[in-house]
């Protein structure tokens, strides 16, 4: 009986040795937040970060993470961090979701500015998808914990 030799595209490329694969995965936290935990420390009323939401106006008014500043990525300089932004603690900053790069524009753009910044890389998308609170601007106000 020939067999044919079934190519996986999952093993097609070998896996990282574990001690490499446990860097780069730490590493990725210290670049990323989950939108859960994100939740999780709002809820609880942590302090010490503040969101930053990089999508345009209309989508942030129509609706955003409860306590978000509304920063669209194009409109962070120097002058508006310092303006909107607590001046230190970590900054963590979210758009739409996986197929939007505002998030990633606007935390380059914080760190290039010497800020500590994670992204959020679920967005708003992750968010809902979560099942968590949201808030139109007609409703704002500051989260527990949270700079505005």
């Amino acid at each position: 009986m020939n067999l044919m030799r079934i190519r996986s595209n999952v093993l097609g490329t070998p896996a990282a040795e574990p001690v490499s694969a446990a860097r780069h995965f730490a590493a990725r936290l210290a670049y990323e937040a989950d939108c859960a935990d994100v939740g999780a420390d709002i809820a609880a009323g942590v302090t010490g970060f503040a969101i930053v939401d990089c999508r345009a106006p209309e989508l942030y008014e129509a609706s955003h993470i409860p306590g978000a500043v509304n920063m669209p990525h194009r409109r962070i300089t120097a002058e508006t961090v310092a303006e909107l932004l607590p001046p230190d603690g970590l900054l963590v900053t979210y758009c739409n979701g996986p197929h939007c790069n505002a998030s990633t524009r606007g935390a380059l753009r914080l760190a290039e500015l010497g800020r500590r910044v994670k992204e959020m890389p679920g967005g708003m998308a992750g968010w809902t998808a979560e099942g968590l609170p949201v808030e139109s601007a007609r409703m704002a106000r500051p989260a527990a914990g949270l700079s505005p």
